[in-house]
């Protein structure tokens, strides 16, 4: 993701078991909100050279950006600590991410990771809540899935 952080925030201990670090705000936070704007964007790498038999040296830290296109990092900023859920506080779109609804100061931020790992792979750890596989969605998906969940914040503005 790797973007600027437009709220205040913090890193600490998630409230997930086994996650290790959480993102939270530190603000209340409205609906629609933009929380993270893509501004490290210089370039993408193809997921072929994500997962080529010399795997990136940064496939752990790639996001699926467009299409077969992804982001790299060489670190971990900050917004590489929200946590996955499939019931998440916040909606990943074309690098920006979003509240879905209102959040409270205080409140971990979770993202569905589904939206930022390459189509049809399995994370190699599971979903927190229910224990079911965490799988990337086809981009065509993915893409109409976030488009439909950013239109229904817009209209709701």
């Amino acid at each position: 993701m790797q973007g600027l952080i437009t709220v205040k925030y913090r890193v600490g201990p998630s409230s997930v078991a086994g996650a290790g670090k959480g993102f939270f705000v530190e603000e209340p936070v409205a609906a629609g909100r933009v929380l993270i704007a893509p501004t490290h964007a210089t370039h993408t790498v193809r997921l072929a050279e994500i997962f080529s038999p010399q795997s990136h040296p940064h496939a752990e830290t790639s996001v699926v950006w467009f299409e077969d296109h992804c982001v790299v990092s060489p670190d971990y900023p900050d917004d590489f600590f929200i946590n996955h859920s499939f019931t998440p506080n916040a909606v990943w779109h074309l690098g920006f991410v979003f509240a879905l609804r209102d959040i409270a100061a205080g409140e971990e931020l979770f993202l569905d990771y589904r939206h930022l790992i390459a189509p049809g792979v399995a994370l190699d750890f599971r979903d927190g809540a229910t224990g079911q596989e965490i799988v990337g969605l086809a981009w065509k998906d993915s893409l109409r899935i976030t488009a439909a969940q950013v239109l229904a914040l817009a209209e709701r503005l």
